[in-house]
């Protein structure tokens, strides 16, 4: 069976610095295309612990792919210690230097260094995959019957090396089974009560077949996944099993398929011809910049107000004076008229407007840090709710953009005819 590590490289990853995004990807796109990832594992720019880790790996993987540590610096020790890993040395490779002249020259328009034009230089020893994106290309070794890919860290970079030439490499290399996912998105059940309703459709499933349970923000995924080579019977196998699912939890299905509220909520706003603006005070534009994270959006989304202070609460929203001294401005009849305003503004189909104390200061009795009014609704009707969050002040506006959106595709749903 084939099966995969993924090697990250950098003391940043370590230290929390950056976030490894990248192995994260590449183990999705892997798994696509059959193959399982084993392990993910980040290690320092040191070389022992590189090195270990590629003799560590290689135990158990057919494909090593590692990321990182292939610029232009003193730290970036990656390529010299393949080229001694694999008993190779360092060579010009032409195609390398002509695309690193030509970026220097064309689009990064300044003189090219010493340092610079030595991304060129890759071991003999490993085929060179080109990379159109940036200066250091990606490389490919073999070592008895394992592959060993070597990507640089920038994700765009890698991106696009990875799918233009190792995805494509390794599904014509191996023989590779047929992975069959299957996932919905429930909202309002925690994952111990989807559990309990869940337990005599677990214990009929096969053993091949496991469900996963996949908490976020409120979202609870369930995904079936399943894999083998007689890709009709598994894909028919997995579907049945999917279709009863959907059934069991259908008072909290929100998707069937893998997709973040965001893109739900786009899809919702395209079928209907519709389209949102939001006025944001306490998450300071995050619900307009997950809205506009979806390709396409521009079909649907008008645009946003950030308005944190009072006086631009009234001056661009409408807001009365007389509404936010009477309730303050984390207050359900502020919200409303926020929502009211955007709609007014914009002349947008619907709107979100939130107002909160998403802390760590900032709270009273009467109004404590996580506090939080949401509106949405359209020129006929606006609906509003509170909520009472209790996390830090990053999570309490993930938290509060999750039900924003949440809000407005049920208000949409509901009112499908206005």
């Amino acid at each position: 069976m084939i099966q995969a590590s993924i090697i990250t490289i950098g003391d940043e990853l370590l230290i929390g610095q950056v976030i490894d995004t990248n192995s994260a990807w590449i183990a999705q796109e892997l798994n696509k295309i059959g193959v399982p990832v084993i392990r993910r594992l980040a290690v320092g720019d040191n070389w022992e612990s590189i090195w270990n880790a590629l003799d560590q790996e290689s135990i158990d993987s057919n494909v090593i792919i590692i990321t990182g540590g292939l610029g232009p610096t003193a730290d970036d020790i990656t390529k010299p210690l393949l080229c001694e890993y694999f008993n190779g040395k360092l060579v010009t490779n032409l195609e390398v230097l002509q695309h690193v002249e030509e970026l220097f020259k064309n689009v990064f328009k300044r003189p090219l260094t010493e340092r610079n034009r030595n991304q060129a230089l890759v071991p003999d020893c490993c085929t060179t995959l080109f990379n159109s994106k940036g200066t250091a290309p990606g490389m490919l070794f073999h070592k008895q019957d394992k592959i060993f890919i070597s990507l640089p860290g920038v994700p765009i970079e890698m991106k696009t090396i990875m799918e233009e030439k190792v995805l494509p490499f390794i599904t014509e290399t191996y023989k590779l089974p047929h992975i069959a996912h299957r996932t919905l998105v429930t909202f309002g059940i925690g994952e111990s009560m989807i559990a309990d309703m869940l337990v005599e459709f677990e214990s009929k499933i096969p053993s091949h077949i496991k469900l996963a349970y996949l908490p976020n923000h409120g979202i609870v995924r369930l995904r079936l996944s399943s894999n083998g080579v007689n890709i009709k019977e598994i894909d028919d196998e997995i579907d049945s099993l999917f279709s009863e699912l959907k059934i069991l939890v259908n008072e909290y299905l929100i998707a069937e398929t893998d997709d973040p509220i965001e893109k739900i909520i786009g899809r919702l706003l395209l079928k209907n011809n519709k389209t949102v603006s939001t006025a944001e005070s306490c998450t300071g534009g995050y619900i307009a910049h997950q809205i506009t994270s979806i390709e396409g959006s521009s079909a649907y989304f008008l645009g946003s107000v950030v308005a944190y202070s009072n006086e631009i609460k009234k001056s661009m929203l409408d807001v009365s004076h007389y509404t936010i001294e009477n309730n303050g401005a984390v207050s359900e009849a502020v919200v409303s008229e926020m929502a009211l305003g955007i709609l007014n503004k914009t002349n947008s189909d619907y709107s979100i407007a939130v107002s909160g104390i998403m802390g760590p200061g900032g709270g009273s009795i009467e109004k404590p840090v996580g506090l939080v009014w949401i509106a949405v609704g359209n020129k006929n009707s606006i609906v509003t709710k509170s909520f009472h969050l209790r996390f830090d002040r990053y999570k309490n506006i993930q938290l509060t953009t999750m039900n924003a959106l949440m809000m407005l595709r049920d208000f949409i749903i509901n009112n499908k005819m206005e």
